[in-house]
């Protein structure tokens, strides 16, 4: 579980715990935010790692999945959530701000999908869930950075959705609409009007479309985006 010091991260790890799972998590930046999502996990009586983790950075990936491996065993389910928003009309995005944010949240899963895939595969078996966003699925203006990322998210998910099927492995990608995060902390509420249920989302709601993709009833589910969005792309 990468990006699991707050928010949906967090709560996702904890529906994987209590869904039985050992988890693994990864942050950028956040110890203490990490710190306590471990606390979360092992309160479910499952074991937990938490690993400092450059998701853009091949060497720093691959060391994590190594070190996850050999702490809790091969890697089943892997859910890249890890990501960074920088918003700005197109005109005024900076070069650095654009290529931070496809490089977190879109070379981020490609490289840690290829780690977590080695081994799903010799398994034959594994999950893998996109957490992309509804901003993938429909333009909003001042977010071209981000939805181009969220979008190239979906697309990696189908792409690996389709070549390694016959090995059992899903792929798949939740759309969350606007949900209260410290990410999305000044933009929620305004989106929220868009929303046809008239609410933002809520984390453990995301939480439990991860958890459900991530499960033996979702086997015949794959390369999928479930939204998870209150209407808005209906």
């Amino acid at each position: 579980m990468t990006g699991a010091s707050r928010g949906i991260g967090r709560a996702t790890a904890e529906r994987l715990a209590r869904d039985g799972h050992d988890v693994a998590i990864t942050y950028s930046s956040d110890a203490d935010g990490a710190a306590t999502t471990l606390k979360a996990i092992e309160s479910h009586g499952r074991r937990g790692i938490s690993l400092q983790t450059d998701v853009r950075d091949v060497a720093s990936v691959n060391s994590a999945f190594e070190q996850i491996e050999e702490a809790l065993g091969p890697i089943a389910v892997l859910v890249n959530n890890a990501g960074v928003r920088h918003d700005g009309l197109a005109l005024r995005l900076s070069d650095e701000d654009w290529s931070d944010t496809l490089d977190a949240n879109l070379t981020g899963a490609f490289n840690c999908s290829r780690a977590a895939l080695r081994g799903m595969v010799r398994a034959r078996w594994g999950r893998i869930v996109m957490v992309s966003s509804v901003a993938g699925m429909h333009g909003n203006p001042g977010q071209a950075a981000y939805g181009a990322s969220k979008a190239g998210m979906i697309g990696l998910a189908r792409t690996l959705a389709k070549e390694y099927a016959r090995k059992n492995v899903t792929v798949n990608a939740v759309a969350p609409g606007p949900v209260a995060t410290a990410m999305t902390e000044g933009l929620v509420d305004k989106i929220a009007e868009a929303v046809p249920l008239g609410r933002p989302g809520t984390v453990d709601e995301v939480a439990a479309a991860v958890g459900f993709l991530a499960s033996d009833d979702a086997a015949y589910v794959t390369g999928v985006v479930l939204p998870v969005d209150g209407g808005m792309t209906a």
